[in-house]
């Protein structure tokens, strides 16, 4: 009998470790996403709103915590401003690139004879690159890969590196396939810009991250223009890196699973496929050790990634490129 109670007691006592354990935990848990609130300034409606968006982080937490302690990719991940999202919310309000087949438009590849390429390109040191931007809770990436194309080219012929405005495209670019918030293409961007003979600055017609209407006398103001736009051949890593030596080149990738929601820092090496849904510009690409990564702008604000940036795996063995990269690249031409 007083081994049954020595038993019993031992047994309570565990219960009673773990249930506390349980009750630290969540506690601990709790204070991080109070933490995580306050530093991403997010307010919630009412107590059941915050009970599911606490649970939505709790998961998050899980699932980057569980891949960064298994450590066997070149990358991290880490809790940044979508970790009350869950992936399936993360990819409704940002990733609303319109994919389509591949056509390839463009009747010429102005770099398709150049031989010789640098084997490192960055374009932020050369000034051809604005800093990091935000698209908020608006699906109009496909206008802000565009814009930040547009940028580069404008810098490289004119000696000039001015911010233009993705909310001009958002609210003018709207008589075809383009629907602003909720989606659109970079070639049909270009498309309208070149008729627009031109666009203006980010100061003179400011971003809102939502759709509104076009404001006639801004669009009139132009601060630069293009005047044309070429793709790159589709499926051909080769093809895109002589694009990219040259010049900021936009790309549409797949970026709707959790490992890109979450990434942090190091060379991506995946995981995802080549639904393109999400509109971003490769502005350069490198190697570290025997790693060659394509540097990718995004315009997710400065506190995902590597301070807005993300290092993609390059000549992957896929002809579509890591995540589709190499799909449908395009850029202007001035």
């Amino acid at each position: 009998m007083a081994t049954f109670f020595v038993t019993l007691i031992f047994v309570l006592g565990a219960f009673a470790s773990l249930s506390m354990s349980r009750t630290l935990l969540e506690t601990s848990m709790n204070a991080r996403h109070e933490e995580w609130m306050a530093q991403y300034g997010r307010v919630y409606k009412d107590a059941d709103e915050k009970e599911t968006r606490f649970n939505v982080f709790k998961e998050n937490v899980a699932f980057i915590e569980s891949f960064n302690n298994v450590g066997d990719k070149p990358y991290k991940l880490g809790i940044n401003q979508f970790a009350d999202l869950t992936n399936e919310e993360f990819k409704a309000t940002r990733n609303r690139f319109k994919g389509h087949m591949c056509s390839n438009d463009a009747v010429s590849f102005k770099y398709e004879n150049i031989t010789a390429v640098p084997a490192t390109m960055d374009w932020r040191t050369k000034g051809a690159v604005t800093p990091i931007k935000d698209q908020g809770q608006c699906g109009c990436c496909w206008a802000f890969s565009a814009v930040a194309a547009m940028e580069g080219i404008t810098k490289l012929s004119t000696g000039k590196l001015i911010s233009l405005s993705e909310q001009e495209v958002v609210d003018c670019d709207v008589k075809g396939e383009d629907e602003g918030c909720n989606g659109g293409l970079m070639d049909d961007a270009f498309k309208f810009i070149i008729q627009n003979k031109g666009l203006t600055t980010e100061t003179n017609y400011p971003y809102k991250a939502t759709d509104g209407t076009c404001n006639a006398k801004e669009d009139a103001n132009h601060a630069a223009k293009i005047i044309g736009y070429e793709d790159v051949p589709a499926n051909n890593e080769a093809a895109l890196m002589k694009a990219v030596a040259n010049q900021p080149i936009s790309v549409a990738i797949d970026a709707g699973g959790s490992d890109f929601q979450f990434y942090s820092s190091g060379i991506f090496t995946g995981s995802c496929g080549t639904e393109l849904d999400h509109g971003v510009t490769a502005v350069g690409y490198g190697a570290v050790g025997g790693t060659k990564y394509w540097l990718v702008k995004n315009s997710w604000g400065m506190g995902w990634g590597e301070k807005g940036y993300i290092r993609m795996q390059k000549d992957v063995a896929a002809k579509e490129g890591l995540c589709g990269i190499a799909m449908q690249a395009s850029y202007p031409t001035a």
